[in-house]
């Protein structure tokens, strides 16, 4: 549909196969997809999981922090049966093994830092030992003194800072500010914004944002229409936990 889209699969193909499992990565780079993107946080013995909680009530039914138990503690528990039954039996997966999925070769993939700056040593040592170029490895995280911390290790990995917005019901008002947010980004010399879709449909955002010299991606998409709405206001980057979807409709 346009040059330069990237379709990036939020959490692997989330919408298909369980989030941030080694099946929702294999699943969207079959689907098509440009880049993935998946959450990692530090196990009690320093190996680096995927999983957007730190607790594995939701996708487990127990409530282990992952920051208390090893990686073989935690590989007992089965992190795919909360999806469906065909799942059952996927174990909670290390950032060693999803890079090491086959990908097309301008793939990128988004490692969302979900864990503090002690991270930092042990993401560098696994990005290197992988077969992905440093500068398709790109550092996300709601954090830019965690992000400012990574990149010394990695100083050619992009970095972008993660936004949600939310907004205030009686006034209308976007909250947190997004211009302290973008000098924020500036600041610290990220490479870009992450934000949530609702407040990216602003174009005097995107303005500044550009304006800036900083990138930016968007999350979360998975409807064709606000994904058309975001294409037309310049976005090139967009998060879908249907990547399958959007790849067919935008190309």
């Amino acid at each position: 549909m346009c040059d330069g889209l990237e379709i990036i699969a939020h959490r692997g193909a989330s919408c298909d196969a369980p989030e941030n499992s080694r099946s929702a990565v294999e699943l969207a780079w079959r689907h098509g997809a440009d880049a993935v993107e998946a959450d990692f946080r530090l196990t009690r013995d320093g190996r680096i999981v995927a999983s957007h909680d730190d607790s594995l009530q939701r996708i487990a039914g127990v409530d282990w922090h992952i920051s208390d138990h090893s990686l073989d503690e935690l590989r007992h528990l089965d992190i795919g049966g909360w999806k469906a039954p065909r799942w059952s039996g996927e174990r909670i997966a290390t950032l060693e093994e999803l890079l090491s999925i086959p990908h097309p070769p301008a793939a990128r993939f988004y490692v969302e830092i979900k864990s503090g700056p002690e991270i930092s040593g042990e993401l560098a040592r696994v990005a290197s030992a992988s077969d992905w170029p440093q500068e398709r490895i790109v550092l996300i995280c709601f954090s830019a003194r965690v992000l400012v911390a990574a990149r010394q290790l990695l100083p050619v990995s992009p970095t972008y800072l993660v936004v949600e917005f939310l907004q205030d019901p009686h006034t209308g008002v976007w909250y947190p500010d997004a211009d302290e947010c973008l000098a924020e980004a500036v600041r610290h010399e990220l490479t870009g914004l992450d934000l949530m879709a609702a407040r990216a449909m602003d174009r005097e955002l995107i303005g500044r944002i550009r304006s800036a010299g900083l990138d930016l991606c968007v999350w979360t998409v998975d409807e064709e229409p606000e994904a058309r709405r975001l294409i037309a206001e310049g976005v090139r980057r967009i998060t879908t936990n249907r990547p399958a979807l959007l790849c067919h409709m935008l190309r």
